[in-house]
Order: C-alpha cells, then sequence, then structure tokens
C-alpha cells in the first residue's frame, strides 16, 4: 500500500513548477543582470505564460522576446507591451495579418528579428500600409564561427551589406543586431570562450555599421548558458556596446539545459507529476505518461555520452529522488520506469516526478502549470495561448 500520494488533489499527468526553484532562478538571472548594468529582455518560450512573465519583470526584466508572431500576440493580449519577435520570418498570409494587428495595437512595442532581405521588403511593405515603421533588428548567425548550432542569421561578413539595404527600405526603423550563441563546447571553458568570440564579434560588427553611418540602438546577445560568463565580463567593465541580454530557460530549466550548461541539475523547477498504473513486470513499473507528454525529445546529440544507454534505451527525464530509476520507453499515453535496484521497485498508485528532458516541449502540450511549494499546490498557472500553435 502506498504509504503517501504526492498532490492527491491534482490528476495525472500534470506538470509541477517548484516556486522556491522558479523563484530563485528569476532572482538569480535578474541580480546577474544588474550587476552586469545590462537590461534583460526575458526570452519566455519555455513557459509561454503571462504570470510568469510578470514575476520575471516585476523582478527586474524590462521586456520580453519569443520566436512567433503568435505567441506575441497571445502574450500582448494578457497584457505584455514590449516584445521581440526573435525567429526571422516571411510575413506573408496569417502572419502578415497578425503582425499587422500587433502594431496597431495602442500601447504595444513589437520589435521584429530578420535575417533577409526579402523578409525585410515585405515588412517594409506592411509599413508602409499601416502608415507606421515597423522595428527591425538583424539576426546575426554568430554560431558560424564560434562553433555553435547554426539556424538562423545572416553570415556575420554579409552583416555590413544586408544591414545597409534593410536601413534603404521605407516602412522599417533599422534598431540594430541581434545574436543567440548556441555552442557546441559546454564544458565551462568552452562556454566562457563562445561567450567571449559572441561578445567580441557583435560588438565589433557594431562598431563597423555605425562607421558606415548605420544606427546601432540594440545590440543583444546572451542565451541561458553564456549568462552568466557574459555578465561577468561586463562587470569588469568589458562589451559595454551591448544593450540587452535574453537568457530563457535558464528559469525552469531540463536535462537537456543541464547538458548545456545552462541551468544545474538542483536548480530545475519544472517536473512532470506522474502515477504508477502497473508493476506486473519484475523489472518495471509502467506509468501514465508517454509521448503526449513528455514529447520525443531523446537528446540524441548526447548518444556518445558513456550513461546516454541503459539496457538498450535511452532516456526521457530524471525521477526526483530516485537515481535508482531509469525513465525508459515511451509510447503514446505510457511509459516505462526500468529498476536499476532491482531491491527499490514502485508501487501501484505510487506518484513520482520526473524533471523532463524538454520541459519547453511539455509546457507546450499542456494547457496548465501548477506551481508547488513544499509538498503543497499553491496556484494554477494557464499557458498563455495554447493551441495557437506556439
Amino acid at each position: 500500500m502506498v504509504a503517501r500520494i504526492l498532490y492527491p488533489e491534482l490528476k495525472t499527468p500534470a506538470v509541477l513548477v517548484d516556486m522556491d526553484r522558479l523563484e530563485a532562478n528569476i532572482r538569480e538571472m535578474s541580480d546577474l543582470c544588474k550587476s552586469a548594468g545590462v537590461k534583460l529582455r526575458a526570452h519566455v518560450k519555455v513557459h509561454m505564460c503571462a504570470d510568469i512573465v510578470k514575476m520575471q519583470m516585476a523582478a527586474g526584466a524590462y521586456a520580453v522576446e519569443l520566436g512567433t508572431v503568435y505567441g506575441a500576440e497571445a502574450l500582448a493580449e494578457a497584457g505584455i507591451n514590449d516584445i521581440l519577435i526573435t525567429h526571422p520570418t516571411s510575413y506573408t498570409g496569417d502572419k502578415t495579418e497578425t503582425l499587422k494587428r500587433l502594431l496597431k495595437k495602442r500601447g504595444q512595442k513589437t520589435t521584429i528579428v530578420l535575417d533577409m532581405v526579402e523578409q525585410a521588403q515585405t515588412v517594409s511593405q506592411i509599413g508602409q500600409e499601416l502608415g507606421k515603421k515597423v522595428q527591425v533588428a538583424l539576426k546575426v548567425d554568430v554560431n558560424a564561427v564560434i562553433n555553435g548550432f547554426s539556424r538562423f542569421g545572416v553570415l556575420p561578413e554579409a552583416t555590413l551589406k544586408v544591414a545597409k539595404e534593410f536601413v534603404k527600405l521605407p516602412g522599417i526603423d533599422f534598431k540594430g543586431l541581434y545574436a543567440h550563441e548556441m555552442p557546441l563546447n559546454t564544458t565551462k571553458e568552452g562556454l566562457e570562450k563562445a561567450a567571449l568570440d559572441c561578445c567580441t564579434l557583435m560588438v565589433d560588427t557594431a562598431k563597423l555599421l555605425k562607421k558606415e553611418g548605420i544606427p546601432v540602438e540594440h545590440l543583444s546577445v546572451g542565451g541561458s548558458p553564456t549568462i552568466r560568463p557574459i555578465s561577468r565580463f561586463m562587470r569588469e567593465g568589458k562589451f559595454r556596446e551591448i544593450t540587452e541580454v535574453h537568457p530563457g530557460n535558464f528559469i525552469i530549466g531540463d536535462i537537456s539545459y543541464m547538458k548545456e550548461g545552462g541551468n544545474t541539475r538542483e536548480m530545475c523547477a519544472g517536473s512532470v507529476l506522474v502515477t504508477v498504473t502497473s508493476t506486473a513486470h519484475p523489472e518495471k513499473a509502467i506509468i501514465d505518461a508517454g509521448f503526449k507528454t513528455f514529447g520525443g525529445d531523446y537528446m540524441v546529440g548526447a548518444a556518445k555520452e558513456p550513461d546516454y544507454w541503459w539496457n538498450g534505451w535511452p532516456t526521457f527525464g530524471e525521477a526526483q529522488g530516485r537515481l535508482d530509476l531509469r525513465c525508459g520507453f515511451l509510447s503514446a499515453e505510457v511509459g516505462s520506469i526500468y529498476y536499476m535496484d532491482p531491491y527499490r521497485k514502485l508501487e501501484v498508485g505510487e506518484r513520482i516526478e520526473i524533471v523532463p528532458n524538454n520541459i519547453t516541449l511539455v509546457i507546450a502540450m499542456h494547457d496548465q502549470i501548477y506551481g508547488v511549494r513544499r509538498g503543497k499546490v499553491e496556484r494554477t498557472f494557464a499557458v498563455t495561448g495554447h493551441g495557437r500553435g506556439i
């Protein structure tokens, strides 16, 4: 018989966030930026929750950013009035209409990040149609230079050429440059080198643009894995040209970001509450959560690590307080938890918390997050805009 049921008032699976850890992480992020004398624009895709955004802003974040125009509209509707949209895209079709609504919203400040002249030409047309200038930043792919994971962004050597085209366009107010470094070397030394190389490249590029008469009011760097060394550099008086930083997953954390250097295991605030539904097999227990809860991120980038495989299975997370359990196989609605210690088994009806590999995926599939503190449910956070493709 199960001695104690965790959070018996909740149905499982349920997404939890530990309020003590969440608040501590928010404070640390804000304190790092305050001590460095740089503005904090919190990247909020990880939780997409307006109430958590307001906690971050109350602690010192002056604005927010996220990836898509749909997410920006959802947060704007919830009262967040300074938003930067980070993913360069072609604003056509429904994206055009969504962007127009944001730009027409009274009191709303919206900045968009682009990386192609063709994208900027479309935004220029939108601005002219509305009779206003759209604030635009140019994304630079620093990862192509710093040994990072490249996604968006103009190659650094082409930044000046593209910026010159941007500033020619009517309907656009060119604000500056944006970079999101994603280093592949996640050792402490690797993160410090990536941070240093990224800041150096971006500051030098900004100086180059200014020399050509192109204003750079906005100069943004700093993801979760690199925010600590960047803030230290700025405390030492370096890179004062950087105007803001944008860490995100830092405040909630997961196993993937832990491996990338963005958070420690102890400060992971998010987890999934699950219930054991079957112990019919001696080597494992079945839980009531699968791909529909955890997503399918098995962190294949870590496949060469010595502890990645166990009895032929990778892992989808870590059980809180139970290092003897291996979170192995997932199907659509259930998962398998394997016993690494055959003498410590789970019981039917028992509940455990699992810190997932990818908390962003988990939250994106749920309507709400339960804020818990020392074993009690304290509040419920609605996931803002859930169901709108964000």
